[in-house]
């Protein structure tokens, strides 16, 4: 984040926009801005298939995930967490969607959406990958129970803006 000051002394912050390209940036007034540090950080590992939670930088947690095939991967680079729903556990997307300002960098839209990238569950359907492959349309998916930690660890009210790393190696 970067922040300058304008001729008639109003603070503006550069942010990380939750639209397409993913690196998008754009100014907001600091005053329209409540600022909160987060303990929690999420990295993803591609090559890993995992999802390490760090907690200070301490790890707290790590996951075996499915991540994008490759026709369909997973981007890399530096997002955040934008909300949490909660989910028929049954449902594909299982127990939790826990929404990134990520989006696919080859489906521009995907089931109805905007290519958007998610962390989830899995239930239904999307059972048959089994954990550790690389068989999604972009979204990492967890274990209901994983997903659920992860959430309940994290608090749902402090999921929007937590940092998330994707990354190749890992």
């Amino acid at each position: 984040m970067l922040a300058t000051r304008a001729r008639d002394g109003r603070c503006w912050l550069q942010v990380r926009l939750p639209s397409r390209p993913n690196l998008a940036k754009g100014w907001v007034d600091a005053e329209r801005l409540e600022l909160a540090a987060t303990p929690w950080r999420i990295e993803v590992g591609l090559r890993s298939r995992t999802v390490t939670l760090l907690r200070r930088g301490e790890r707290v947690r790590r996951y075996r995930a499915v991540v994008g095939a490759a026709a369909t991967p997973t981007p890399t680079g530096l997002f955040a967490l934008v909300d949490a729903y909660r989910n028929d556990p049954n449902d594909f997307l299982g127990r939790w969607v826990v929404t990134l300002t990520a989006h696919s960098d080859v489906l521009q839209r995907y089931d109805g959406g905007d290519g958007r990238v998610a962390l989830h569950g899995r239930g239904g359907d999307s059972l048959r990958d089994p954990l550790g492959s690389a068989a999604s349309h972009g979204c990492v998916r967890l274990t209901n129970a994983a997903i659920s930690g992860l959430v309940r660890r994290i608090g749902v009210g402090a999921v929007p803006g937590t940092p998330v790393r994707i990354i190749r190696s890992g």
